[in-house]
């Protein structure tokens, strides 16, 4: 991830990478987040508790992510940004994908708040 890279870019490289360290550097310490998928609310503040709803809960180690396929930014709302990736991933179930929309807020260059919506994962056609 160079300078360049934008945080919701860097959030989506980080998912796809299954790469806790990667992702916890870009959220604020006392991070904000609400995620919803199809089946359940979540709520987490700090890195840590972060980083397990998405490694441990919503992409498990039995989930293998071969590809991010498409990374969109921009149409940002006032001071809230978006980011939205779509994954293609292979688990027990055979081949999917998913699809995360992000809104989130920066403090000091890191997200302070987040809140991500899940398609879950949808059997690839």
């Amino acid at each position: 991830m160079t300078g360049s890279t934008s945080v919701g870019e860097q959030l989506a490289r980080a998912v796809a990478a299954k790469d806790r360290a990667a992702f916890a550097r870009i959220l604020a310490d006392d991070v904000d987040f609400l995620g919803l998928t199809p089946r359940r609310a979540w709520e987490a503040t700090g890195p840590a508790a972060v980083a397990a709803v998405y490694f441990d809960h919503w992409f498990e180690p039995s989930d293998t992510i071969q590809a991010l396929v498409e990374v969109t930014t921009g149409d940002d709302v006032a001071d809230t940004q978006h980011v939205s990736y779509r994954l293609d991933l292979v688990n027990d179930d055979g081949e999917q994908v998913a699809e995360q929309q992000a809104y989130f807020r920066t403090t000091a260059g890191r997200i302070s708040h987040l809140r991500v919506l899940c398609s879950g994962f949808r059997p690839r056609t």
